[in-house]
């Protein structure tokens, strides 16, 4: 991959499904002054990003997080943050899932009840689970495709909300500079629920055995991503809280707010566009997710059924299954901000652990052919503290399911050094 390619696959990476959800929930903390949120949430990010741009142009190999921790701290954390950057990749799909039955609802309104709901999920990750059993020989035209779709959605949103906005009588963002100040704690919960919205780059730097020059395209590109993401999702925001008054209590906001300007066939094509791009995101973990779980078994740090092959498709249908049955039950018991919050918390590990070992690699090999950021211990510092002030936040469920996927990567841990030992 060459740097725009690669710069290419970095937004592709961030810009998942979460951007179709979270404008309600973020307007629910900030309201008004919610686009604020988005540029301090890029700008902690882009603290972690500095981070992993030197510490990812020190591999060629594949592995992104898992490799980093372990090359830095041993396979016992290795082993700890390939669970936990799992957890990510499962919760990250279940809120998609949810988010799809969400828009789905502007189409079949009884999809919101129970039983409808249920349906949906089963036959939504059946069939894409299915598919990915059987092979999927044209996943890359497909990817592009539904790349397209939702960038093309959410870019016409933007473009569309805002030509009408500077025709309105009188100028509707005016609104935006009025509201009560809102206390710290929201502002921390807003950031914290846009980890959600901002990750996914850590996922697009796994393959970095397949760049061309990694020193040097992994900062740029994600640097670069980086500065297009914020200035869509700044814009998205920034129309949806002025449109809707109200616009923390719908759970698809961006069909409501193209309502406004663009009445029921606008939210239609809009909603149309969400359930392509959610579809499309859910057929790309169900693609990639599963084999990093059978690479990990392969590896033998992950138990050996993960690397199990199906002896007619050749693919690896045990990774798959098990990925999508605690999908299936992410998505069926929790709901959109659950899972996205729940995800956001697994990616404060992983961006803190990245964070960390940067002065580690640095002391061990001070002279490797690799991208040196300035200041980067210092970087590595404030990345540390981004991560512990929103880490303050975590509630009491969410941290309980933190920690059984961490004593569950522990047993894995015991199981994988007792199984050495007895070769």
């Amino acid at each position: 991959m060459g740097r725009w390619t690669l710069t290419a696959l970095v937004i592709n990476s961030i810009i998942g499904s979460g951007i179709f959800g979270l404008p309600s929930v973020v307007a629910g903390y900030i309201g008004k002054q919610s686009p604020l949120a988005y540029l301090l949430a890029a700008a902690g990010i882009g603290v972690v990003i500095a981070c992993f741009a030197e510490v990812a142009s020190q591999f060629g190999a594949a592995g992104g997080p898992y490799l980093y921790a372990r090359a830095a701290f041993g396979r016992f954390l290795g082993i700890e943050i390939g669970w936990l950057l799992l957890l990510v990749r499962l919760t990250a799909a279940a809120a998609a899932a949810n988010l799809f039955s969400n828009y789905l609802a502007e189409f079949w309104p009884a999809v919101q009840e129970p039983i409808p709901r249920l349906f949906v999920l089963t036959l939504l990750i059946g069939l894409i689970a299915v598919v990915n059993i059987r092979g999927v020989k044209s996943g890359a035209v497909t990817s592009n495709l539904f790349t397209v779709a939702k960038l093309t959605t959410l870019i016409l949103f933007a473009i569309a909300g805002g030509i009408f906005l500077l025709r309105a009588h009188p100028p509707i963002p005016a609104q935006l500079q009025s509201g009560a100040s809102v206390p710290v704690r929201n502002w921390l919960e807003a950031v914290l629920v846009l980890l959600f919205a901002y990750g996914g780059f850590e996922g697009a730097v796994i393959p970095m055995a397949e760049a061309k020059d990694p020193q040097h395209d992994a900062p740029f590109s994600l640097f670069v991503a980086l500065g297009v993401v914020t200035l869509l999702f700044c814009a998205i925001q920034y129309v949806v809280v002025a449109l809707l008054p109200g616009s923390a209590f719908t759970d698809r906001p961006l069909a409501a707010a193209a309502r406004q300007f663009g009445g029921t066939t606008s939210a239609a094509l809009i909603s149309a566009g969400a359930l392509i791009s959610v579809y499309g995101y859910l057929t790309a973990q169900m693609l990639h997710t599963p084999r990093l779980a059978f690479a990990l078994g392969e590896k033998g740090d992950f138990p050996r059924f993960f690397a199990r092959i199906h002896p007619k498709y050749k693919t690896p249908h045990l990774s798959i299954l098990v990925y999508a049955g605690i999908v299936w039950c992410l998505a069926s018991t929790g709901s959109f901000t659950w899972n996205v919050y729940l995800s956001s918390e697994g990616r404060l590990f992983i961006y803190g652990f990245t964070c960390a070992a940067l002065p580690v690699l640095r002391r061990r090999d001070p002279r490797a052919h690799a991208y040196r950021l300035p200041a980067g211990n210092l970087f590595a510092v404030l990345g540390l503290l981004f991560v512990f002030l929103l880490a303050s936040r975590v509630t009491r469920s969410e941290a309980i399911a933190l920690m059984i996927t961490v004593a569950i990567a522990f047993v894995n841990w015991l199981w994988v050094r007792n199984w050495h030992s007895e070769c």
